[in-house]
């Protein structure tokens, strides 16, 4: 079982950007694929990036490639996986959750949140002037 904690969520003006991290804690933390995933007010959540455990493999959905990049860093007890957004727009006001599975990463696994085992709390992050 692993644990997952996110911080850097803000307010910041369009154009601005943020950098998101996500904590992930327990014994098999290092065999888990994490998936960044959003929502906003009345919509559904959905997969903004993603990145492999095995081999470092990046995905990202359409909206936001060219301007948010994923990313990890593997420590000795921890493994943070960061979200760098830049040039951010008002329509990626949402809440921020990362996520974490076991399965076998493909660019398609964001669409399916139910098979992401385990989730943080989230993060708010809201662009506006």
């Amino acid at each position: 079982q692993v644990q997952l904690v996110e911080s850097g969520g803000g307010l910041v003006q369009p154009g601005g950007s943020l950098r998101l991290s996500c904590v992930v804690t327990g014994n098999t933390r290092n065999y888990y694929n994490i998936g960044w995933f959003r929502q906003a007010p009345g919509k559904e959540r959905e997969g903004v990036s993603s990145i492999s455990s095995a081999d470092g493999t990046t995905y990202y959905t359409d909206s936001v490639k060219g301007r948010f990049t994923i990313s990890r860093d593997n420590a000795q007890n921890t493994q943070t996986i960061y979200l760098q957004m830049n040039s951010l727009k008002p329509e990626d006001t949402a809440v921020y959750y990362c996520a974490a599975t076991d399965l076998f990463l493909t660019d398609r696994l964001m669409s399916t949140l139910s098979l992401w085992d385990y989730w943080g709390q989230g993060t708010q992050v809201t662009v506006s002037t």
